[in-house]
């Protein structure tokens, strides 16, 4: 019994010494700003920057800019369109917004990408559903407007290819992002979100109709 008793206190000891140095491992010990280090011949902890560095959040910008200021000249701003990719431009006139963008056709590959980025990159603040009511709108960030709207109904394909381009409002640019081609892709995800929620009743069939039938109170089939 006493060996039984003496192997589990060996035991105990041996996994509390392995989670001491797990614990270790997790909490490394680092150093304050300016501390003296036996590590390094001259005695710092502060390394210099490695050739090449550049400067961006030191000195006297470093609380309030990228550190940057002044030592990069703004890009300049782009113009109505400035971004569409030139095989896509037709008739943009200088100056003005008469831009517009051919989709490819719509084929289930085509819609089937668009969703996929769209619930990437665009559902989080505009919702799966694409009327503005994303979960980050939800905590507190400001609701985009909704595809459903007359006025992005309206909106051309261009209008969408540059907003995803050069961001709008409190949207930034996913031109880093999202590629070109993935961006047709969204845009015509955004057409077959908007057509969902208005199509015109006579392109239906007897199955859409009769699932309308069912999801209407009274089981009559909304106007359209």
């Amino acid at each position: 019994m006493k060996i039984m008793t003496l192997i589990a206190l060996a035991a105990l000891t041996l996994t509390a010494g392995c989670e001491r140095t797990f614990r270790n491992m997790y909490d490394t010990p680092h150093y304050r700003p300016l501390a003296p280090s036996p590590l390094w011949p001259d005695g710092r902890s502060a390394r210099d920057p490695v050739d090449g560095s550049v400067a961006r959040s030191e000195g006297t910008f470093a609380g309030t800019t990228s550190g940057r200021l002044g030592g990069v000249t703004p890009a300049p701003v782009p113009g109505p369109y400035d971004t569409i990719r030139d095989d896509l431009r037709t008739n943009v006139p200088q100056g003005t917004s008469g831009a517009t963008i051919e989709l490819p056709p719509m084929t289930t590959a085509l819609l089937e990408r668009g969703r996929q980025r769209f619930d990437i990159f665009c559902a989080p603040c505009h919702s799966v559903a694409g009327d503005g009511d994303g979960m980050i709108a939800r905590r507190g960030f400001p609701h985009p407007p909704s595809y459903h709207s007359d006025r992005l109904r309206e909106a051309s394909n261009a209008h969408f290819y540059a907003v995803i381009t050069d961001g709008y409002g409190a949207m930034h640019s996913y031109a880093r992002r999202v590629p070109p081609d993935d961006r047709l892709a969204i845009i015509a995800y955004i057409r077959a979100l908007q057509f969902s929620q208005h199509a015109p009743v006579a392109r239906l069939d007897r199955s859409d109709l009769a699932q309308l039938d069912r999801a209407s109170p009274g089981g009559t089939t909304p106007p359209r």
